[in-house]
């Protein structure tokens, strides 16, 4: 269909539909009934069904102007879901804070490439509204772009409140070097205006790229674009480049950035971590030059749980906001967290406010009045890219900031204490106290220390547990990741199979990955205290209750490697299973232990990774 008669065919085809899409509230946690200021509602937005012309809607950006109005942008992808297809860019605005919404227009028409990655930004003193963008040949057989890829930044801008915009002009005389010759990613998110310093005024964006030698990818760039006369002209700032070894692997690969202004004047950098051997999905640098330079390496967020996928950021007073799924494995559950101290630490997802348990994906955010905040986010029931919704929710509405959780011991050397979550409560031990956990959220979560991570390295687990749940998983320790791919090791029960079973996921380079599991004869779900060895050396995963041991062939490669990484006791790292029962005395060291040595009395604390008694519970106050 020719890109003209599609477009008019979508505007006569979406007026007609906007009413019907208004009333199309999917059921989030904590929703309130609509009212005329509600503390959450939520529409959907974008979605194939309602606005014709489009095989499916992606990546979306949002931006509030100088004259209230909301300027909601996403990718209209025409043939299918495709990043490298026939893709526009879009965009519906809302004069009344985003209770109602104009027809979509397209703002840039692929003609059949791909016109994508939209990041907008407000000049406040000028109220031009700028959109950077990406180009690359489109193609129409669903497959991604060729790599190395052909893409170039470009920029258009509306000066009427984004009823009509400029031609695009191509940026790449001015930001994009010789070597950022393959992948090319403007945002996907606004950027942002300084408002403090010796920079203000300045406009700021975030770019990814990748470096081609000819054979093969050879270097990432998360980088940031600077303007400081309106968007006039640009420039590449502050750049962060990591390499890319031959054998596919590397150590970070900071990806679809979201900006923050924080309070003073510094400028936080958040971004997607894709696949390097640094643990966790979320990465971090900070400028304090106004985009200039980073002040250091981006540096990875091992226990701020989340999948690879793009997030976003926005500054609330003193308070940042980040909306990003809290599913470390899958792309499901948007969550709002919060950082009280300018990105340095993070809300954990017991402590988040979740906006839907549905799957969900790319988001962004603007302030909309007040304390009211608009969150764009990809979200579906069946696939994360169903449709695109826009909900509003206020401070009310988040979890109130709690104080710190109650914790317990952790005797290995310079372990900080672990937190007791959910209300876990002190029990009888197998000598001395324990913990016994509800099954419903209790749990035992250590914060996250370089010494926990177990790698390559041979080790012993040893810990006592007591049950008698006959169905379900009983998680009694989780260490790394969650997932079919994630590095990680786990002990658990499974009555409901009348055993209890150990496993392993193993990472070798960049891609490789490798599973075993190893299981009892029984679950030992009796009520009564037993002992569970798990260890691997010796060419051997070997798992003992009560000093019965069954064994499985050991496998390569490292338990946790390039992951979110977390260790709990009594969870599975993404909560979706909880144990009913009691523990005692979970101890665990990088290193095979004898049988001796295990029966001792006291075990030689040589190698000890993390050892809880469990005896005791603190209170937070």
């Amino acid at each position: 269909m020719p890109s003209r008669l599609r477009t008019r065919l979508r505007s006569t085809l979406t007026a007609a539909l906007t009413l019907a899409a208004l009333l199309m509230l999917p059921s989030p946690a904590h929703a309130t009934a609509q009212t005329a200021s509600p503390e959450f509602d939520q529409q959907v937005l974008f979605k194939a069904s309602q606005d014709p012309g489009y095989a499916c809607f992606r990546i979306p950006a949002i931006v509030r102007t100088n004259d209230g109005t909301l300027l909601a942008f996403a990718e209209g992808r025409v043939l299918n879901c495709g990043d490298a297809a026939d893709i526009d860019i879009v965009v519906k605005r809302s004069t009344d804070d985003g209770l109602t919404w104009s027809p979509l227009e397209v703002v840039n028409d692929g003609g059949g490439d791909t016109h994508g990655n939209p990041a907008p930004i407000v000049d406040r003193r000028t109220g031009r509204i700028l959109l950077a963008e990406t180009y690359n040949t489109g193609r129409t057989d669903g497959a991604g772009c060729s790599v190395p890829c052909d893409r170039t930044p470009h920029m258009q801008y509306s000066d009427d409140d984004g009823l009509t915009w400029s031609q695009p002009r191509d940026l790449s005389a001015e930001i994009l070097p010789p070597n950022w010759n393959s992948w090319y990613a403007t945002g996907p998110v606004h950027g942002i205006q300084l408002t403090r310093g010796k920079h203000k005024g300045r406009l700021v964006f975030g770019v990814n790229t990748e470096t081609w030698d000819g054979s093969r990818v050879t270097a990432n760039n998360a980088a940031l674009i600077v303007s400081d006369d309106d968007g006039d002209h640009w420039r590449i700032g502050a750049t962060d480049s990591y390499p890319i070894a031959t054998d596919g692997t590397w150590r970070q690969k900071p990806s679809e950035v979201t900006l923050t202004e924080r309070t003073d004047g510094s400028v936080l950098v958040s971004g997607r971590e894709q696949d390097g051997t640094d643990l966790g999905h979320r990465t971090q640098a900070v400028s304090r030059d106004g985009g200039d330079s980073f002040i250091a390496p981006f540096r990875d967020l091992p226990d701020l749980y989340a999948p690879q996928v793009q997030c976003s950021t926005l500054g609330v007073g003193s308070r940042i906001l980040l909306a990003c799924d809290a599913d470390p494995d899958r792309r499901r559950t948007m969550m709002i967290r919060s950082s009280y101290d300018g990105g340095r630490t993070w809300d954990s997802v017991d402590r988040g406010t979740v906006v839907t348990k549905d799957w969900s994906g790319y988001s962004d955010m603007a302030r909309v009045d007040g304390d009211t905040v608009g969150l764009l986010y990809e979200g579906g029931a069946v696939t994360a890219t169903d449709e695109i919704r826009f909900a509003r929710f206020n401070a009310a509405w988040l979890q109130p900031r709690r104080g710190p959780d109650p914790t317990t011991a952790d005797l290995a050397p310079h372990a900080r204490r672990a937190a007791v979550l959910g209300g876990a409560q002190e029990t009888d031990g197998v000598s001395g106290g324990a913990l016994s956990f509800d099954g419903v959220d209790d749990a035992v979560r250590l914060p996250y220390s370089d010494r926990l991570p177990l790698g390559t390295k041979d080790f012993t687990v040893s810990l006592w547990f007591r049950y008698t749940a006959t169905t379900g998983d009983q998680p009694f320790l989780w260490m790394g990741g969650v997932g079919t791919t994630q590095p990680q090791v786990w002990l658990r029960g499974e009555p409901a199979g009348n055993h209890v079973r150990a496993l392993i996921t193993t990472r070798v380079g960049a891609t490789t990955v490798h599973t075993t599991s190893v299981v009892t004869a029984g679950a030992y779900n009796d009520g009564v205290w037993h002992q569970a060895v798990l260890r691997r050396g010796g060419g051997q995963l070997t798992l003992s209750v009560d000093g019965t041991a069954v064994s499985t062939a050991d496998i390569v490669g490292s338990v946790s490697r390039n992951s979110p990484f977390g260790v709990h006791v009594g969870q599975r790292m993404d909560s979706m299973q909880y144990f009913t029962g009691s523990l005692d005395e979970v101890h665990v060291w990088d290193r095979l232990l004898t049988d001796d040595e295990l029966a001792a009395e006291h075990p030689s604390p040589d190698g000890t990774v993390l050892w809880l008694p469990m005896d005791h519970v603190s209170d937070s106050h």
